[in-house]
């Protein structure tokens, strides 16, 4: 599995040093090791502010503690983005470009740019303005969160109690945001708050046998017993604290918060309006789209793909339309496993089939371990089919599948999701960013939505070479697939700029899509819940696929997919546009002429050596692995 990045200790020094030390100074070395200290620095205050983002990456100093929710720990964290950028402004960042392939440069423009981001969301509103849905919240997050923790020592059980007593605190900064919501107009849709004091009632009349509860009944045979009975009395004691800080998040958002929440669903019914929505489309897209060029783009590909299927559905046997066969693929009982284990399984062979074909696309392959497991019950109905849950050094990654409502998982969809979620999607991409040793930890723990979920969907159409979609069945999953995400580009858009209903999204994807019903109910609730976040996909699959191209029909005979597949993913998660430069440089490095072989005349001395040699077909792009002709 993978360890976690050990900062030198050149890195912890130049900390302690200020910035601008070395400003007169024009040996490169000083502007790189300032950067780099800078981006500890930034990396070290993010792993101790947000101590559920260090848990799931397996950094566990601080699994006692809980992120402040309240609006002073928002201000904090905005003031922090600004002193960062101060910072980072200072250097000097035309020395950045010569060492390391120009790895500092790229890591300073991303850091720039991800302190401009936060600062231009937080010009909007400075603070959460929906911490908890029905799709998301503290009633997911706690649980998984918890799921995170190791439990083998009496340090990890009493930061488990300590998480659990820190609890209420983060729920009172909840609902002061929440507060300041309805203060300022920055209220979330009542379409998905409506269920939430169901959930939470859920979570808490399950805490003495739920998950929350789960690690007292797990207590080790390691630690003593007489030290056993303390953590079991003191997590119990903590455990039914809980009751109360739930219950008053519960009232108030039943009391206080549905009744001022908004009937409007769009993002562009906020204060700001459009440019906010704008700004979530250019965040999730990291391009310059503007929402009506992506609703335009969408209806394109859903007419496209629906294209596609006709003749498809024609070699299932099926005798009807494109609209019945929807129907049927969805509705049919023997499309469907009854059994949860049958499922998993199923699962477990299509990843097993997919990682022994991996060598045959990429150069490099980490060897991290993928899991498959069920996803927890509370929520389930409500979440999607599946979704990744990245390892850490002391626990294996997983594909995590809902085994909630059997007759909406079609067998058809699960080689598609296996591609996406795990190998060669978002596991292959994740495990090989993190084994990065030479980028800073931000990049190897970067996510931009657009080139995670873009590289996913790139991913499923790989499918083909490795072996899947010969049964038109799962050639259809594919498809099912590849439409549901160009659909959502018309849904996002057509919500949150272009005035549908909550109902006219529903239907679109019904009369458009292969989704059930229900299914389409969580996706349009999802695109009201988080604006913009599934334009990433379709846009970003598009862009990889465009690079491919444009790399093939330059390089023709030269092209090697394999090579390309690893440039790709070396630089770890990259806005698109970045991606694209980097991927326009391997190709110029790739593109010299092979050299023209010297004919030397019989009996005639070999000519002298050149003094410059002769270009490497097989060279290495700016921090690129050499990679070996095949």
């Amino acid at each position: 599995m993978r360890h976690l990045f050990a900062p030198r200790l050149c890195a912890i020094i130049f900390l302690l040093m200020p910035l601008a030390s070395h400003a007169a100074d024009p040996a490169v070395p000083g502007a790189v090791e300032q950067a780099r200290a800078l981006f500890e620095r930034d990396w070290q205050w993010r792993l101790k502010h947000h101590p559920e983002f260090s848990t799931g990456i397996g950094e566990h100093r601080y699994d006692a503690q809980l992120s402040d929710s309240s609006l002073a720990g928002s201000a904090a964290t905005i003031d922090h983005a600004r002193r960062m950028l101060d910072l980072a402004r200072q250097l000097d960042a035309g020395q950045l470009g010569s060492q390391s392939g120009g790895q500092d440069r790229l890591s300073y423009d991303m850091f720039v740019a991800d302190q401009e981001r936060k600062l231009a969301i937080a010009a909007f509103v400075p603070f959460d303005p929906q911490p908890i849905s029905m799709q998301d919240g503290v009633q997911f997050r706690f649980p998984r969160l918890l799921a995170q923790m190791p439990y083998f020592t009496e340090e990890d059980y009493r930061n488990y109690i300590a998480r659990l007593n820190a609890l209420p605190r983060h729920i009172d900064g909840i609902i002061e945001q929440m507060r300041e919501g309805m203060r300022t107009g920055w209220t979330a849709p009542k379409a998905i708050m409506a269920g939430v004091p169901a959930q939470l009632r859920a979570l808490r009349e399950h805490l003495n046998d739920g998950e929350l509860s789960a690690p007292l009944r797990r207590l080790p045979a390691t630690i003593p017993e007489e030290t056993r009975i303390r953590l079991a009395a003191d997590g119990s004691a903590a455990v039914q604290a809980l009751a109360p800080a739930l219950q008053k998040l519960e009232d108030f958002i039943r009391v206080d918060y549905l009744p001022a929440a908004r009937a409007t669903i769009a993002a562009s019914s906020l204060p700001g309006g459009a440019p906010w929505y704008a700004l979530l489309v250019k965040n999730a897209t990291t391009t310059a789209m503007t929402p009506a060029e992506i609703h335009a783009l969408g209806l394109k590909e859903v007419a496209r793909i629906r294209d596609e299927m006709g003749p498809l559905v024609k070699r299932t046997g099926f005798t009807g339309n494109l609209t019945q066969f929807f129907v049927f693929a969805r509705s049919d009982p023997r499309l469907f496993y009854t059994d949860a284990d049958a499922l998993l399984g199923r699962y477990q062979r299509t990843l097993a089939r997919a990682t022994a074909r991996l060598p045959a696309l990429f150069g490099v392959v980490p060897p991290d371990e993928l899991a498959v497991k069920p996803l927890a019950a509370l929520g389930a109905s409500g979440q999607g089919a599946a979704a990744y849950e990245a390892g850490t050094p002391e626990r294996a990654a997983a594909l995590v599948v809902n085994t909630s409502r059997l007759n909406t998982r079609p067998m058809w969809e699960v080689d598609t999701i296996a591609l996406h979620e795990g190998v060669p999607g978002h596991h292959l991409q994740v495990a090989r960013a993190q084994a990065i040793p030479e980028l800073p930890a931000f990049r190897r723990h970067a996510w931009y939505t657009a080139f995670g979920e873009g590289w996913a969907q790139y991913a499923e159409g790989l499918g083909g070479e490795m072996g899947f979609f010969r049964d038109p069945f799962s050639d259809f999953g594919r498809l099912a697939d590849e439409l549901l995400r160009a659909a959502r580009l018309a849904v996002d858009t057509g919500i949150h700029a272009q005035g549908w209903t909550r109902q006219q999204a529903i239907d679109y994807l019904n009369v458009n899509t292969a989704g059930a019903p229900a299914d389409n109910e969580v996706e349009v609730d999802r695109a009201i819940a988080q604006p913009g976040q599934v334009l990433g996909y379709k846009i970003g699959q598009l862009r990889i696929a465009a690079l491919r191209r444009k790399a093939e029909t330059t390089l023709g005979q030269r092209f090697d997919e394999r090579a390309f597949h690893d440039a790709v993913l070396e630089n770890g998660a990259l806005p698109l546009d970045l991606l694209a430069q980097r991927i326009e440089q391997w190709i110029a490095v790739r593109n010299v002429p092979p050299p023209v072989p010297v004919a030397v005349p019989p009996d005639s001395a070999p000519p002298a050596p050149l003094a410059t040699p002769l270009p490497d077909t097989f060279g290495t792009a700016p921090g690129n692995t050499p990679v070996t002709p095949r």
